[in-house]
């Protein structure tokens, strides 16, 4: 089992400190949250929580995933790094493949992609992106950023991209991991075709005996698509990080755990030093019981 230490929503200045700490502890890797806009007034629900509202204030900071990334790799040595998830289906493909690139090149190679789709529209109206086929269209986005990382003149002709042969450099000298979060039906399949990992959190929509249904699914299409015996990565950020949580995940498949262990003694408010201080008491508990 591996772990992800969940850091977001906190004081820019905290940022270093806390992935500072993770690495030190012994943790894999961190990471950061994609919030674009508070729209006012959004005309779909927000499907992960009971309610539907949103779990967030207009004033929630929310700091760009590549910026932070970048600065919190400049400011390590080991760790790796990941959004989950960026909103990849807002953006331009060819940019986030730039993006990517120079964070990869720039950590040493220590970052991932975790992808998803937002399920806010407004988010797509203000950018200019369509809403209705965003999940057929990130999978060509996908193959779009994998293309141009692995280096050289690179072309793509498919159904909602289309251009000629350009090139980004540098790119890393080794394939970006790609995660694919969401618990649709045709993204577990898509994350099973094409993605090399996959991204759930527990919500109203996936506790953790459908998560293990889920897992079960995706094995059965990687199966279908003749990748069972592939490398793959099961993501999944639980809403309570205690040991018997961490067994009941391992047990369902899941090879990474994703968690901010000061919200079980403090909450979401907590400050940076009990921040710090969980950071070091879950490696202690929890982690180093794995290794």
């Amino acid at each position: 089992m591996r772990f992800t230490l969940a850091v977001g929503a906190c004081e820019a200045a905290w940022y270093v400190p806390l992935a500072r700490a993770a690495e030190a502890a012994g943790w894999d890797a961190v990471t950061v949250p994609d919030g674009l806009f508070h729209h006012r007034d959004t005309s779909a629900p927000y499907p992960y929580t009971a309610d539907g509202r949103r779990p967030w204030e207009p004033q929630t900071p929310f700091l760009d995933p590549w910026v932070l990334i970048a600065t919190m790799a400049g400011a390590t040595e080991r760790i790796g790094f990941y959004p989950s998830v960026l909103k990849l289906a807002v953006r331009d493909p060819l940019l986030v493949a730039k993006q990517l690139a120079s964070c990869a090149v720039l950590s040493g190679e220590r970052v991932a992609l975790g992808v998803g789709l937002s399920p806010i529209p407004e988010d797509f109206d203000v950018l200019g992106r369509e809403w209705t086929r965003r999940g057929p269209r990130s999978a060509e986005m996908i193959e779009i950023v994998r293309g141009l990382l692995a280096g050289g003149m690179y072309e793509f002709h498919g159904r909602f991209y289309d251009f000629g042969p350009l090139q980004i450099a540098p790119v890393p000298r080794h394939p970006v991991p790609v995660y694919i979060g969401g618990f649709a039906e045709p993204v577990l399949r898509r994350a099973a075709r094409i993605g090399d990992g996959y991204i759930g959190w527990e919500n109203p929509r996936c506790d953790l005996a459908q998560l293990a249904a889920s897992i079960r699914r995706i094995e059965g299409y990687r199966a279908d698509y003749g990748r069972a015996d592939g490398p793959f990565e099961y993501k999944f950020m639980p809403r309570d990080a205690d040991p018997s949580t961490c067994a009941r995940l391992a047990d369902a498949g899941v090879t990474d755990m994703i968690c901010a262990p000061w919200t079980a003694t403090h909450g979401p408010d907590a400050d940076l030093a009990a921040r710090l201080g969980a950071i070091a008491r879950f490696a202690d508990t929890v982690i180093a019981r794995t290794r």
